[in-house]
């Protein structure tokens, strides 16, 4: 039997428990075993007035969710979880559930873990001061140096925004990721665009099977530094760092302006772009399309793939929440997962 995706169900207060249940409902978790609290996850269901059968089974097994049916490899809540209502004590849980997924996967029991949204706030609270995101929590679990958080669209959600017509896959990665946007200049180092962009080339080959992939890089400053009149670090840092790229053999372009990079002229042709910061990349990827887009990270060994939107504690317990990003993830991870292990098999 082909090893399943691990679907973590994220913060327990949040939509995370009911875009699994939905999708299993829907008959949409083909392969597919979730981690979480199935006590949990039975309430929220008869909450929701959704027919889905929730079914404990052993870590490591290989019994997989059908349509109406949905296996739980089994993490216990440590409080009782109310939809919309964040509780602290609730945050070693939500840890137990990734690295149980981690653990899985790097011992071949799976093939990709998909993650849903938690909550960063109530994780600090909840004892783990230093937490600052999946990506960052993942990339310690695995003993790496560095990881990239890339985000994705599909080439045929495009044609739903007149603005995108005519341009393929939008594919955006992160020099930084979650920090405040007085810490960027400082940590844009020459060091630290060469090893993302390393990572960034090596996983669109590895991944997605881009052989030769082409990276489109946005300069910090407004007008990429306007020849250092509006900022010194693209002259400083950037530059040299993507001579550097260049002259090992990368297809690497920029800096260029941000705010005209991101148009279809400017990303034909191009497999990915790398953003100096979180919101000057991902606000223009979520335009193009929020709720159809997917989070990878990338340089682990093992796939991951997650939503592109968080816990809405909001619509918890409505069932109104779209499960469309999530059902991309789990899409995405099935793809990569197959490709990463074509590309290892190769000579």
């Amino acid at each position: 039997m082909t090893r399943p995706l691990l679907l973590t169900t994220g913060e327990p207060a949040g939509i995370g428990p009911e875009l699994a249940l939905m999708l299993a409902a829907r008959g949409q978790l083909a392969n597919t075993v979730a981690v979480g609290d199935p006590q949990m996850l039975r309430q929220r269901a008869a909450l929701l007035g959704l027919a889905v059968e929730v079914v404990e089974a052993a870590p490591g097994g290989l019994d997989i969710s059908s349509p109406g049916r949905l296996v739980v490899w089994p993490a216990t809540l440590r409080a009782p979880a109310t939809p919309g209502v964040l509780d602290p004590a609730n945050a070693r849980y939500v840890l137990e559930t990734l690295q149980i997924a981690v653990d899985a996967c790097q011992a071949g029991q799976a093939a990709a873990m998909v993650t849903a949204p938690l909550h960063k706030g109530v994780i600090i609270e909840g004892g783990f001061p230093h937490f600052t995101g999946h990506t960052e929590w993942l990339r310690d679990a695995c003993g790496v140096d560095e990881v990239v958080m890339l985000l994705a669209t599909d080439a045929a959600l495009h044609a739903k925004n007149p603005l995108w017509q005519g341009s393929g896959d939008l594919r955006v990665a992160l020099v930084t990721t979650h920090l405040p946007l007085r810490d960027v200049a400082d940590a844009i180092t020459f060091e630290r665009v060469t090893q993302i962009s390393r990572l960034l080339a090596a996983d669109l080959r590895r991944q997605f099977g881009i052989l030769n992939p082409r990276i489109a890089v946005c300069g910090l400053n407004p007008h990429a530094g306007e020849e250092g009149h509006l900022g010194r670090e693209e002259l400083d840092t950037i530059i040299p760092a993507l001579d550097a790229l260049r002259a090992d053999g990368l297809d690497i372009q920029g800096p260029l302006p941000a705010d005209t990079l991101f148009t279809p002229r400017h990303l034909a042709g191009v497999d990915a772009v790398l953003a100096m910061y979180h919101d000057q990349g991902l606000a223009v990827l979520k335009y193009a399309g929020f709720g159809q887009a997917a989070n990878i990270t990338l340089g682990l060994p093992l796939v991951r793939t997650s939503v592109d939107h968080g816990t809405a504690l909001d619509l918890a317990g409505r069932g109104t929440a779209d499960p469309n990003s999530l059902g991309v993830a789990l899409s995405l991870a099935q793809r990569l997962a197959a490709q990463r292990a074509s590309t290892l098999a190769a000579p």
